[in-house]
């Protein structure tokens, strides 16, 4: 065994991806000292992804203060890579669900500002490429709010402007969009957004009937918000010519997709894609002998996007056998069929959630396993 790639998400709420390299990387040292030990830390774009890959560039943390969902301040964190050049954003930071109270869930009421406001500090920070997980939204705005804040204007039949800080209930006011005030460090940015559901942004599989409810919408919350997400979809197709009312992925953090996509020109794409891509993935796996990944816990929704399987997909490429570890397993003939070479839970034996969650002992099992499958190797 001369190359082992060890890229795994975090185990959720225990282990971040950086010690998961860390540990597995000092299990090697012991088990196959003389082996070449590549560390790439992954995220599939949701909560945990900017730690990841900022660690992966060896890049540096930013945080800066914005507008949370009900424009109170909050302060985000973003990480920046070394050259300065490109920037991996997280939504939630600003505009996330975890950031209000369960009583003040209201997506009429809620805005993505704080996300624009992210979005232009990079840019003032000199990253032109910007790649932003979009998950876990508390918002409903069809990215009215993260427009404005990026200087986009928006105007109702009367000519007045509305939406000078955007809300879910000011969609169906809008008439017209000038988007001739943007941010003109946007005019050399590339954007690329981590967008893992393809659901459209008007209609029954769309932002509003789908997801609008556990972000504290009743029925009637709903049909409004629906409404107003087919009247944007018009006004925006009248001015960009792009259909965001069907198209796949506008859905997103409730409609943040269709701005990024229709206003912004961003590429929508899966989120694992998206850090692959930004960690060089392909090229960096090239010559391994094994990859090792993981994440917390490994069943049948992990060959649905997660980075287990994204990492599986490249290294058949290149014919490398990839062996996953999860610090809990739902064994499913899926799972075996997708390719795996082998999965392991990381635990002895029976134990109870909170000592499985328990950072230190989680690195512990998760030595003890890396061991044993490279004694294995060995043979």
């Amino acid at each position: 065994m001369k190359k082992i790639v060890i890229a795994a998400d975090s185990f959720k709420g225990s282990i971040s991806s950086q010690r998961f390299a860390d540990v597995c990387e000092s299990a090697i040292a012991v088990a196959l000292p003389d082996c070449e030990v590549v560390k790439i830390p992954l995220g599939d774009g949701g909560e945990g992804t900017v730690d990841a890959l900022t660690a992966a560039w060896s890049g540096k943390s930013v945080d800066v203060t914005v507008a949370d969902p009900l424009l109170r301040p909050t302060v985000a964190r973003y990480g920046v890579s070394t050259d300065g050049a490109t920037a991996i954003l997280e939504m939630a930071q600003a505009s996330g669900l975890p950031l209000l109270a369960p009583d003040e869930r209201n997506p009429l009421h809620t805005s993505t500002y704080g996300t624009g406001q992210m979005i232009a500090d990079a840019l003032a920070r000199g990253c032109r490429n910007i790649l932003i997980g979009i998950g876990g939204s508390a918002t409903n705005d069809g990215g009215l709010g993260m427009m404005s804040a990026l200087g986009a204007r928006f105007y109702d039949a009367d000519g007045h402007r509305v939406a000078e800080k955007g809300c879910g209930a000011d969609l169906e006011l809008i008439a017209k969009i000038d988007l001739s005030h943007l941010n003109p460090l946007l005019d050399d940015a590339k954007i690329t957004a981590a967008c893992d559901v393809d659901n459209p942004l008007c209609g029954q599989r769309g932002a509003t009937r789908v997801f609008s409810r556990q972000k504290g919408a009743d029925d009637s919350m709903a049909d409004k918000l629906e409404k107003g997400m087919l009247n944007y979809a018009e006004v925006v197709e009248k001015h960009t010519g792009i259909n965001v009312a069907a198209l796949p992925g506008a859905g997103a953090a409730g409609g943040l997709g269709a701005a990024f996509a229709a206003m912004l020109g961003a590429r929508l794409m899966p989120g694992i894609d998206m850090v692959l891509e930004a960690v060089d993935f392909d090229n960096r796996i090239e010559g391994a002998d094994l990859i090792i990944t993981g994440e917390g816990r490994i069943d049948s929704q992990t060959v649905m996007g997660k980075t287990p399987f994204g990492v599986l997909t490249a290294a058949k490429r290149h014919a490398i056998p990839v062996v996953a570890l999860g610090g809990s397993v739902d064994y499913s003939p899926v799972l075996h069929e997708a390719g795996f070479a082998a999965i392991f839970s990381i635990q002895p034996g029976p134990v109870t959630l909170s000592e499985a969650l328990n950072p230190d002992t989680a690195s512990k099992n998760l030595y003890n396993t890396v061991i044993q499958v490279l004694n294995l190797l060995r043979l």
